[in-house]
């Protein structure tokens, strides 16, 4: 498994990066954090929908979208909001999504980030399907996807290796390995040893990394960025981590997984080992950390008030949101309501 920084903060390795861009991730990382707690805290006040905690994946998902271009496709799921405002999601839409607002699955064009996926694995031939087309334009733009460990169980996990395999598109397939899906423990979800050798069968390259460790995360996207963009075809890559919260807002993890455990994995804080780099350089001390956990508070707070604020969508615009030229029978059912609409204002 793939590491350059240890949970105790130590550089075993040479950092991908200089100290500057490690500061700008840093800053990223706390504000995945702030986001991450204040929607589980807004779900308990019945402001949200059943949302889904990352707290402690915050480096697989800051450091793997840190190695894109801007205009790199992402198609991630419910659990990486995270990498989805790193590459460019608006905040506001992710917690407008959370509310049940359509609107908050309709990034601006310039995003090419796709909504998150509720179904698992169900997304992943997507990514393939972007890759694929950018190959037969002739563009160097790659597609990155993001799964849990739960989700290599999934057919669409298969058949998307497969095609892409096959086919040499530039893809990048990033399993967050964090454990658990939902109550299955990784250890009955696959006999193999790892989720990376699952790579072999498929013919691309498979890469375990530590999911903790902000630098090899960093490190091993952008080789399998690199690669892809080369026209070098697929990479799939596990990044092993855990999820300290629950599943959902729904999900009780006390009655399958032992509290021993969570705390295991909280002294392998993905922000703390950064945290101790940073400090032992002088490019860290606590006014400084004060101030950054007070921009990211103000930005995640505006993100929810940016999405709270959006006016009711009116009734009709629920026939906007599937066809670009809607079909005859949505056609008259919309001219079926106007009637309904005219007739209670006469």
């Amino acid at each position: 498994m793939r590491q350059l920084l240890t949970p105790s903060g130590d550089l075993v390795g040479e950092a991908p990066f200089g100290l500057d861009l490690c500061v700008r991730l840093y800053r990223a990382m706390v504000v995945a954090r702030s986001y991450d707690r204040k929607c589980v805290a807004l779900q308990k006040q019945g402001r949200l929908a059943t949302y889904a905690p990352f707290e402690g994946q915050e480096a697989a998902q800051i450091g793997s979208a840190a190695a894109l271009e801007p205009d790199d496709w992402m198609v991630a799921t419910y659990r990486d909001a995270a990498a989805m405002w790193a590459q460019g999601y608006p905040m506001e839409l992710l917690v407008a999504g959370r509310t049940g607002d359509e609107r908050g699955g309709s990034p601006p064009d310039h995003v090419n980030v796709l909504p998150p996926s509720i179904t698992v694995g169900g997304h992943m031939v997507h990514a393939v399907g972007l890759a694929w087309a950018e190959r037969l334009q002739g563009s160097s733009r790659i597609a990155i996807t993001y799964f849990g460990d739960g989700a290599t169980s999934e057919g669409d996990f298969h058949e998307a290796l497969n095609f892409a395999g096959v086919y040499g598109v530039g893809c990048v397939f990033f399993c967050q390995n964090n454990g658990w899906a939902i109550s299955m423990p990784r250890s009955a979800q696959t006999a193999s040893e790892t989720i990376a050798q699952k790579a072999i069968a498929y013919g691309m390259p498979g890469v375990q990394v530590d999911g903790n460790d902000l630098f090899a995360v960093y490190e091993v996207t952008r080789q399998a960025v690199e690669r892809a963009r080369a026209g070098e075809g697929p990479t799939l890559i596990e990044a092993v981590t855990y999820r300290l919260g629950p599943h959902t807002t729904s999900d009780d993890p006390g009655r399958y997984r032992d509290a021993g455990e969570v705390e295991e994995w909280r002294r392998r804080d993905p922000l703390e080992r950064v945290r101790i780099f940073l400090s032992e350089r002088g490019r860290w001390d606590p006014e400084w950390q004060a101030e950054v956990e007070e921009k990211a508070a103000r930005e995640v707070e505006r993100a929810v008030e940016l999405a709270e604020s959006l006016p009711p969508p009116a009734p009709g615009d629920v026939f906007g949101g599937m066809f670009e030229s809607p079909p005859r029978h949505l056609r008259e059912q919309q001219a079926t309501l106007e009637l309904y609409r005219a007739a209670g204002e006469g």
